[in-house]
């Protein structure tokens, strides 16, 4: 049936089962995952392993017991095996177990992420999606099957598809196509909806459901009817869609969760809702909960002492040094620079306290706690003795970047939402000091302390973008600002003798002060780091300097002089006992008093904080140097220190990932680079410390309930969205409902894994992109050993041939091809007969045998004929992924065939997304092409990252003149040199979003030419800023949209349409072509042959204006 053809609308209502009955069963269990139903049994997931009950429910049986991933349960025809995905072996990989039990069997083992989708009708194999052989230029899964006896995988034709079943007959497949990137979005609307295909797997025929822009899910078979999810009316439903009759019905009618995942075996159908399992009668349309109560051992959720030192947030150090407060994994901890024992100040799973500061007079420390549900300032005895003081905060928000004031009267601290909050200490009173008028991720408008607690220096930005310093006054409540805005002022720090102010400032920052612009990509900012004198009675510390001899009284050996004249780095104020020199600020003529600090070359500083008087440190970015490459190839961040007294900045410490100085100024704290990077206690007016010197002895452990945790996390998670959503209204949803509704599942999360389930449908209720729930303290899986080769096989009898060889093709010195090196004897049509001295037989798996070989030398015995005489050996090191080298093979296959059709005439260059690979890829393929005089630009499966105003800024510009040329055939630049000057097409779908949605918008809007292709996905918002949760993982916030300049909220949850709709309908792509790509060619060939190609290949006659007379 074609798309949009007359469907008859049957509505049938069920009545769902009330949540309270449920609840009223103390014993049963919720959050029940993925049923799968057979005549006798129910299997389904929880606890993120498989189990399986009665079709009455009851008492569930457990079929694995394993900590990481086991999902997707399958049950077969018969009833008699569930086949799932899980990685035992560290990679998601096909099983399947007796339904009575025992132990579970691999049936695959490519590294690809193979998912579970069902069987065949006959039992004998098991069908699942991976992403594995993928035409496509990521990785997008298409269906496969493996014998259930074990053996090989065999590919379906089907060049793409997700989800789906095989119908009764095995004749036909109901089908979703493209992959979700978001699967528990609500209320999505753009690309990635697609109507359910159901296609003839001989004649490759498709039908499909009506469709109306909804989202379409999970289908199944009852008979000739096609079960899907659809939330056509608000909420994910079950629909049924006759393929003969043709007669669409919606067969629930839930109205609060929705349906989540959907299975049938012949009448009767099982779906996932609110945690609970239902089955449904597909006869009479009446459906129950099945009460099932799932219990067991779960390890990995028994309280236990944890490890934290890896998850270290922040620092802070005592007034004199001698104990450091470190926030880890929502603990806060204190640190004996040498003698004692760590301690831990809280103890609490079911809460984070974060960010601790230490009082000027050493007694207490100040941190944030959310044990009342909203986080609270807390001020505790250091030596966690003694009552806790809670002063509530006026507004509900997440506190970041606190400063205690020397005098220990207020902390100063910045909020969700950029504005400066002041506290005082003693009446528990809070106002706003300041705000930043812009969002942008560093959050730089950190609060910093005169020497005298007076002042608060801080930078801000301007309407311009830029910032300046401003500084704000506590006893007046007047704020200052006292850098132009004509530099980039960032990162104040107060000299400890009161008299300067340091800070860094820009005149590059230019397209830095952007957003999310491609264009400041390769635009290294640098910073000169500068003073100012206060007062205007002081000089500048940096004037001239010579050495004199002066004249002086003899003065007796024994005497001793009354006075002794300190050096300028080593004077500063009393930090415990508060005793500080008044700082003074003359703002007339502040300006005038800036001097920049010679000495320092002018790189991209960060993190400016002072020491002794006189004294700065300061971290600079080292770039990766060498020709090893690699993650260790640069060095992390140097730690400089300049001091007023010798005038020269020196490296102090290298491989520094964050540090704070202690109020006295004397010792600093360094965290060094890496995952658990050790904390070392340094002194700062002493030589530069020898590597390794200082370090803490700091076992950081704290005992851990996953269950208090997973509580706090949940409520951090709300919190997040409620206070960092980019508009304010949340879309709508009623955020405490929400809380409400999805709270009572909390204490049916049994893995971490569930948890992030739990949130992120929870989160799905503001029905935005984006808003993924990733990460966390998963437990541990063994890790992904297998090797590729970079090669199709095909099976001849019972052996593996080589059908493909990819090849890095050229220019990608970041790809290797295992078979393709010179001198590697092997070529395509060869027989692959044993791997590492074992013989390779079908149906054994050649992918069993390249287990464990990832990236090791691996001894490949190959023929041109499929026995042992005559065969060789050679050496090889399989590849963990081999996607690189198929992605690279399927764009420079599109470039010839464009090539190769416009004779010549037109670039073709693919964006795979628009952060740096989309940026490089840009460069790269459309500056070798500026010679035609067309282009197609390619941004299907674009996967987004910056605003590409980069790339649509060369596509739309036009040239202005030339420069003539004197050499060769003269033939002249344009000027601007660079550039494709005719016809331009894009063509998109629906796997390119973000900024994959933002180009082709930008593209449009321009009038550059014509979209050829299919919606995209729709997503056009940012996920920074978010903070994440105490064990790493995080839900994303989404913190800012984008809007068209008729002041309306566009492209999210839309997508940008083509102008002209082409799909890539199976039968098509089965074929060998490539609709899409045909499409936009013939049309930018058609624009090509009435465009005016004006471009001069001749100067024009010289001018002869030294010629004398007429």
């Amino acid at each position: 049936m074609a798309r949009g053809a007359a469907v008859a609308l049957v509505s049938v209502s069920l009545a769902s089962i009330p949540l309270s009955r449920v609840a009223g069963a103390q014993s049963a269990t919720r959050l029940l995952r993925t049923p799968s139903v057979s005549s006798r049994h129910i299997a389904f997931a929880y606890a993120n392993n498989v189990w399986v009950v009665e079709r009455a429910g009851g008492m569930a049986r457990r079929l694995t017991s394993f900590q990481g991933q086991t999902q997707n349960p399958k049950l077969s025809p018969d009833g008699r095996h569930v086949a799932f995905s899980a990685e035992y072996a560290g990679n998601t990989d096909v099983y399947v177990v007796p339904v009575d039990g025992g132990q579970p069997k691999r049936l695959t083992w490519h590294p690809g992420a193979d998912m579970v989708q069902g069987w065949t009708p006959d039992g004998t194999q098991v069908l699942f999606a991976s992403p594995r052989a993928t035409w496509a230029p990521n990785a997008a899964p298409r269906f496969w099957t493996v014998p259930v006896a074990g053996g090989v995988e065999a590919p379906l034709p089907l060049p793409r598809a997700y989800q789906g079943k095989l119908s009764p007959d095995g004749a036909r497949i109901a089908y979703r196509m493209p992959t979700s990137w978001d699967e528990e979005r609500r209320n999505y609307r753009g690309g990635q909806n697609k109507p359910i295909w159901i296609v003839d797997l001989k004649s490759f025929a498709l039908d499909s459901t009506p469709f109306t822009g909804t989202k379409e899910m999970d289908p199944v078979w009852v008979g000739d009817a096609v079960y899907f999810l659809s939330d056509r009316d608000g909420v994910s439903n079950v629909w049924a869609f006759d393929t003969k009759s043709r007669q669409l019905r919606q067969v629930t009618k839930f109205t609060d969760f929705d349906v989540k995942a959907i299975d049938a075996a012949g009448t009767t159908v099982v779906f996932e809702q609110a945690g609970n399992i239902h089955e449904l009668d597909a006869r009479t349309g009446t459906s129950k909960v099945v009460n099932i109560t799932a219990v067991g051992d779960f390890p990995w959720m028994m309280p236990a002492w944890k490890d934290v030192g890896g998850r270290v947030v922040n620092l802070s150090l005592s007034a004199t040094g001698k104990r450091a407060a470190i926030e880890a994994r929502g603990e806060v901890f204190t640190v004996p620079a040498e003698k004692g024992d760590v301690r831990n100040l809280t103890n609490t799973s079911g809460a984070a306290e974060i960010a601790p500061l230490w009082s000027p007079d050493g007694r207490s420390i100040a941190y944030f706690s959310d044990v009342s549900g909203e986080y609270q300032l807390v001020i505790a005895p250091q030596d966690g003795l003694g009552a806790k003081r809670m002063i509530a905060l006026p507004e509900p928000s997440r506190p970041y970047a606190p400063s205690w004031s020397p005098n220990g009267r207020h902390i100063a601290f910045q909020d969700t939402h950029f504005r400066i909050w002041l506290v005082d200490v003693v009446s528990g009173q809070a106002k706003v000091a300041d705000n930043d008028p812009y969002f942008m991720a560093d959050r730089s408008i950190v609060p910093v302390w005169s020497p005298d607690s007076r002042y608060l220096a801080y930078p801000k930005r301007l309407k311009s973008l830029m910032r300046a310093l401003f500084v704000y006054d506590v006893q007046s409540g007047a704020s200052r600002q006292i850098t132009d805005g004509m530099a980039d002022a960032t990162s104040p720090a107060w000299d400890a003798s009161g008299k300067f102010l340091w800070f860094f400032a820009s005149t590059n920052f230019a397209l830095n002060s952007s957003l999310l612009d491609m264009t400041k990509y390769e635009r290294p900012e640098s910073k000169a780091l500068y003073l100012a004198v206060l007062a205007k009675g002081d000089a500048s510390p940096l004037l001239p300097e010579s050495d004199e001899e002066a004249a002086r009284a003899i003065v007796p050996r024994d005497s001793v002089p009354s006075t002794v004249r300190m050096r300028p780095d080593s004077a500063r104020g009393d930090a415990v006992s508060g005793v500080a020199r008044a700082v003074r600020i003359d703002f007339d003529g502040l300006q005038q008093r800036i001097v920049v600090v010679p000495g320092v070359a002018e790189r991209d500083y960060t993190a400016l904080a002072a020491g002794p008087a006189g004294t700065v440190f300061f971290l600079e970015p080292i770039p990766a140097t060498g020709t090893a490459g690699g993650a260790g190839a640069g060095s992390g961040n140097a730690l400089h220190r300049f001091q007023l007294s010798s005038r020269r900045a020196q490296l102090f410490v290298s491989g520094v990932a964050q540090y704070t100085v202690s109020a006295d100024g004397r010792k600093l704290l360094y965290r060094a680079n890496g995952q658990g990077g050790g904390l070392f206690l340094v002194d700062t007016d002493k030589a530069a410390p020898p590597v390794g010197a200082g370090r803490l002895a700091a076992p950081l452990r704290a005992y851990i309930d996953p269950r208090e945790e997973f509580r706090q996390i949940f409520n951090e998670g709300w919190r997040n969205q409620r206070n960092n959503f980019y508009v304010k209204n949340l879309h709508g949803a009623d955020w405490a409902a929400v809380k409400r509704m999805y709270e009572p599942l909390l204490a049916h999360v049994n893995h971490r894994a569930d948890l992030n389930y739990l949130i992120d449908n929870m989160g799905a209720e503001t029905a935005i992109g984006h808003s993924y729930v990733r990460g966390g303290d998963l437990p541990d899986v063994p890790g992904a050993t297998g090797g590729l080769l970079g090669a199709d096989f095909t099976v001849e009898g019972d052996r593996y041939r080589l059908s493909r060889i990819y090849d890095a093709e050229s220019w990608n010195p970041e790809l290797r091809a295992p078979l393709a090196a010179p001198g590697v004897n092997v070529a395509r049509g060869d027989y692959l007969l044993a791997i590492n001295g074992v013989e390779l037989r079908a149906p054994d798996n050649v992918y069993r045998l390249l287990d464990g070989t990832a990236n090791r030398q691996t001894v490949l015995t190959v023929n041109s004929r499929p026995d042992m005489q005559g065969a060789r050996q050679i050496t090889v090191v399989p590849v963990a992924n081999e996607q690189g080298l198929r992605t690279r093979a399927w764009v420079e296959s599109n470039r010839r065939y464009v090539d190769s059709v416009s004779n010549g005439k037109l670039a073709y260059v693919y964006l795979p997304n628009t952060g740096v690979p989309g940026y490089t890829s840009f460069n790269r393929y459309y500056f070798a092409q500026q010679d035609r005089q067309g282009v197609v630009v390619d941004e299907r499966f674009n996967g987004g990252g910056s605003a590409a105003d980069y790339i649509v800024d060369l596509l739309g510009r036009d040239y202005d003149g030339y420069f003539n040329n004197p050499v060769g055939e003269r033939y002249p630049f344009t000027s601007p040199a660079n550039g494709i000057w005719g016809p331009k097409v894009m063509i998109i779908n629906e796997m390119a979003g973000s900024g994959g949605d933002l180009m082709p918008y930008m593209f449009k809007r321009r009038k550059l030419g014509p979209l050829v292709g299919a919606r995209t996905w729709g997503g056009l918002v940012a996920t920074t800023d978010t903070p994440p949760f105490v064990d790493g993982g995080s839900m994303i916030a989404p913190r800012f949209g984008f809007f068209s300049r008729d002041n309306r909220f566009a492209v999210e949850n839309e997508g940008v349409a083509p102008d002209i709709d082409v799909e890539n309908f199976p039968k098509d792509v089965i074929g060998g072509r490539d609709p899409q790509l045909e499409r936009a060619t013939q049309e930018a060939l058609r624009l090509l042959s009435t465009w005016k190609n004006d471009r001069l290949n001749t100067e024009p006659t010289p001018p002869v204006w030294g010629r004398r007379g007429r």
